[in-house]
């Protein structure tokens, strides 16, 4: 066993030493690994979308032209267009569409927050024996395919759906309620899609609160409300932007939620997005609102994570 083992380690131990005497360290190889996935899986792509929103379209296959020409005489001609990023300030739907994402994605984040907290705080102050049960409650739905999930929610919501159903029923309402088809309904399932996304972060950060702070408040006199917002939530700031980001990011994009539950009237970005490079074909613009959408979500993530690091600073 002990000889088979020291084989398998030779050929590593190998190309260790060549990559060590290489100059490379294996911090440096630690690094390498994200950096490299990085680069392909988000700076490449993202230096392609950059590459069609600076174009024209066209009628062809793509449905652009390219930015760099070569002459007959060998001379590189560089074309760049900005007038796909000038269009979308002139035209009041990508505004719209961009602020109403922002604020759907906000308050679905809120909400998600307003019902994930106690949830959160449930599952860390329960006991060991019962907490791996409740976890495994909260990241149930994540077995079932996410389509399927959102489907369902039309039968709930529907005009003769479970909920307008049990409501008639029982005599608390005459007539349906329009829910399918509103912003009320993107709103639901929006939270329920990422609603543990919140719970998690959330209860990482809350099971490990040490109780002996919380007596301590309490032997000093502070009452339960008092010491939640001056220990308990305090400490929990990191836990709720993290889980804040991980709603807020995809919910902002979100196509799939708005298409099958939203009406007519309901205006995100995603579904604009999908319009221009599905519909209209113009993968020029399609690039420039996805670009601007990327701008959009990094600057949140900015601000958050400078919060976060003051944070970690003052403690």
């Amino acid at each position: 066993m002990n000889g088979n083992t020291a084989a398998a380690q030779r050929p590593w131990g190998f190309i260790a030493g060549l990559l060590s005497r290489a100059g490379f360290s294996g911090r440096t190889l630690l690094i390498a690994a994200p950096t490299l996935w990085l680069l392909i899986f988000f700076l490449i792509p993202f230096l392609v979308v950059a590459k069609i929103a600076l174009s024209e379209i066209t009628i062809a296959s793509p449905p652009y032209l390219p930015i760099v020409e070569w002459t007959a005489d060998g001379h590189m001609i560089v074309t760049l267009n900005f007038g796909n990023f000038q269009f979308l300030l002139d035209d009041p739907l990508y505004i719209s569409a961009y602020l109403s994402s922002i604020k759907i994605a906000a308050f679905s984040t809120l909400i998600s927050l307003l019902i994930a907290y106690p949830m959160a705080y449930f599952i860390a102050r329960s006991g060991e024996r019962y907490r791996n049960i409740l976890l495994m409650l909260v990241i149930l739905p994540f077995w079932s395919s996410f389509l399927l999930r959102v489907y369902a929610w039309i039968g709930f919501l529907k005009s003769n759906g479970v909920i307008n159903n049990f409501l008639m029923s029982t005599g608390i309402i005459s007539d349906p309620i329009p829910m399918l088809q509103t912003d009320f309904a993107v709103y639901v399932g929006i939270v329920y899609t990422y609603l543990p996304f919140m719970i998690l972060p959330l209860y990482t950060n809350l099971v490990k609160l040490d109780e002996a702070l919380l007596e301590a408040a309490a032997d000093l006199g502070a009452r339960p409300m008092t010491t939640f917002f001056t220990v308990t939530l305090p400490l929990s700031l990191p836990g709720i932007i993290a889980g804040s980001m991980l709603v807020f990011i995809p919910a902002i994009g979100e196509f799939v939620i708005p298409a099958l539950l939203g009406g007519p009237n309901t205006l995100m970005i995603g579904r604009v997005l999908w319009d221009e490079f599905f519909s209209n074909r113009d993968w020029p613009v399609a690039s420039a609102v996805a670009i601007a959408m990327l701008v959009a979500v990094v600057l949140p993530i900015m601000f958050m994570r400078n919060v976060e690091a003051n944070i970690a600073g003052d403690k």
